[in-house]
């Protein structure tokens, strides 16, 4: 194992339930409630494919002013327009439509439930 790879994410939420549901409508993930309450562990792919372990967890205080506090992430997708008609469904929003990236592939940027933004991306095919 690399000691940098990133192994973890977590997401902070003012409503966990409206959050979990946010994220298992637009990205199929799985939750499992975990440890103290208020917490989830967060399975973003499948057994033969894991993904990276996430969490959700209430946030600690509301969050104040603009920008981005913390990691920028983004999410890898198979249908950057299907993510984006499933962001809005599920009470989210686009805040950068669709952009492309020339080698790389077609990236949006999201802002959940919870205001926490994040990037998805339906890359090239190598």
């Amino acid at each position: 194992m690399h000691a940098n790879n990133l192994r973890h994410f977590a997401i902070g939420a003012d409503d966990l339930e409206r959050a979990r549901k946010f994220y298992e409508g637009v990205f199929g993930w799985r939750f499992e409630a975990w440890g103290p309450p208020g917490f989830y562990l967060i399975h973003t792919g499948t057994k033969e494919s894991p993904g990276i372990q996430g969490a959700l967890q209430s946030r600690a205080k509301p969050p104040a002013g603009e920008g981005l506090r913390g990691f920028e992430c983004t999410i890898g997708v198979a249908d950057v327009d299907a993510t984006s008609a499933a962001v809005v469904a599920h009470g989210g929003r686009i805040t950068m439509p669709r952009f492309r990236i020339e080698t790389v592939g077609d990236l949006i940027w999201i802002e959940d439930t919870e205001g926490n933004r994040v990037g998805a991306m339906q890359y090239d095919a190598p």
